[in-house]
This record gives C-alpha cells, structure tokens and sequence, in this order.
C-alpha cells in the first residue's frame, strides 16, 4: 500500500502494535486447538498471530496470507525477530539429532510422529526468552537451516507467507488442505468489495480447502463498522448499498455452505471492537 493511501482493505499498518502481545481472541481457545494442525492465517496483516501459532501452539504448518505485499515483508520480518528472540530449541541441537537410527526411526513412526514433533517444538520454543534490545543491538539471529532433522516442524521452518488476494486466487499450500481457518476482522472487507455474493464465495473457497472435521474460527466485523469504513472510497460505498446480508445472520449461510456452528469461543474487545469469535467445523 503506497504511502498516505487508506487502507481500502483492511490493511493497516502497526495493527499488532496496539494489543497485546498474547492476542486475546487466541486466548479464547483450548491450549492445543493448534497442536500438529496446519493452519491457514486469511488476511495475516504482519503476521504476528500466524508466527505466535506456529511458535507457541505447537502448529504442524502455518501459512499466512495477505492481499498487501508490504505487510507480507513485515511479516517475515516479524518471523526472524520473533525467532531472535526464542529460548534455544533442543529439537535443533547436535545431541538430539546425531544418530542416523533415531532420524530413521522418525521417519518412519510417519503422521503420529509428525504430530508429536510439532506439539514438542510448540513446548520448547519459548518466546521472549531474550531482550528485544539484543536484536536491535546485535542484529537478528540467523534462522538454522530448513533440512536440519525436524527443523521443518519446528519454528520459524512451520510458517510461511504469501502475497495474494486469497479470495479470489487462494495459494498454493491450499492443495494441501487445511485443519484449521482464520478468518479475523476480514469479513467487512470482503463484504463491502465483493458484496454478499464476494463473501459467500469467500466462505465456499474456505470448506473447500479445508478437510472434512476441519475448522473454520471467524470473527465477524458488526454491521455498524461499515459506516466508516465505506467511507474510504466510492466503490465501496456503492457496494454497501446492495448489502442485504448482514454480520450476524452469518451462520444460516455457513448452514448452507456445510459448516455447522461448533460453539461461541466468547467475545474480545470493547466498543466498536467487541465482537464474538464463533468456531465452525466443515460437515
């Protein structure tokens, strides 16, 4: 987004900067909703909670995504100061990882494995484990190579980020599928480029990269946030006046798409800024 234009979609700069550090709507879910999932970060911004997941969750794979170039180098800016500042990893040191037999015997425990080395890197990568002015005196750390024995579990290797406007296009990871779906303080924009048809597809290209169980944690923007937010350009405000659907009349359209309303994780924030976090699971 070139400087002094407005953040037509969402994409506002220093977003993170002001919550804190342990974002409250992750707060909201169990401690190992992440644990050995691979995850899909729509509209990551710069990337903070995709690299909290994959550093601190125990996430198999994260791949965050952002229709805003600039914020997608933020973003892997966020993931090398993120990792400068983490407690060393035991996955990654020489003793734990010498012996050809114990790798051999890794990579064939197969998928179980998988999963109990990416909730054990969750449990070893500490955050803040190191004072912010290290990196700022000293540089970031280097990151370790990708091919070291289950460094592609572990954090940094288990995240990733691409530019695209994923509603349209998605990316390439989506063949993988996926077990689990961000979508937080996305909707609005969406709705208000795309209309209701925009964001009913948007939630169609959702079911259909996730697997079957897979689940879809949304955090729809209030109706009266458009207000303002159509204000930023006149295509936007043009599309506001078809809108039928609204915010909270979200889930009998998910009903129809084959998403089944799992529970209300609760409700973050205050004011204009309070809004519920509904997990759904693909049927």
């Amino acid at each position: 987004m070139p400087a002094g234009s407005l953040p037509i979609y969402g994409n506002y700069r220093g977003y993170y900067t002001k919550r804190p550090y342990t974002d409250a709507r992750l707060a909201l879910l169990d401690s190992d909703f992440f644990t050995g999932k691979t995850v899909l970060d729509i509209g990551c911004n710069e990337g903070w909670i995709s690299c909290d997941i994959a550093q601190r969750w125990g996430a198999r794979k994260v791949v965050g995504v952002d229709i805003d170039d600039e914020l997608i180098q933020h973003a892997w800016k966020r993931r090398r100061a993120v990792w400068s500042l983490s407690a060393p990893s035991e996955e990654l040191t020489p003793d734990s990882t010498s012996s050809e037999s114990q790798r051999k015997r890794k990579r064939d425990d197969g998928d179980t494995q998988l999963a109990v080395a990416a909730s054990r890197c969750g449990s070893i990568a500490k955050s803040n484990h190191f004072p912010m002015a290290m990196s700022h005196l000293f540089g970031p750390l280097p990151i370790p190579p990708a091919d070291a024995p289950q460094a592609s579990l572990c954090f940094p290797h288990n995240v990733t980020f691409r530019t695209a406007d994923w509603v349209k296009t998605g990316v390439r990871d989506d063949a993988e599928g996926y077990d689990v779906v961000l979508a937080l303080s996305i909707t609005k924009w969406i709705h208000l480029h795309g209309g209701d048809e925009g964001l009913l597809s948007f939630f169609r290209r959702i079911h259909t990269v996730l697997i079957k169980g897979g689940l879809l944690v949304l955090e729809p923007q209030g109706w009266e946030g458009y207000a303002k937010a159509k204000r930023m350009d006149p295509k936007l405000k043009e599309t506001a006046k078809g809108l039928v659907l609204r915010p909270e009349e979200l889930t009998p359209s998910l009903e129809e798409i084959g998403f089944s309303l799992m529970r209300t994780a609760g409700v973050t924030g205050e004011g204009g800024f309070r809004r519920t976090v509904d997990i759904y699971v693909k049927s």
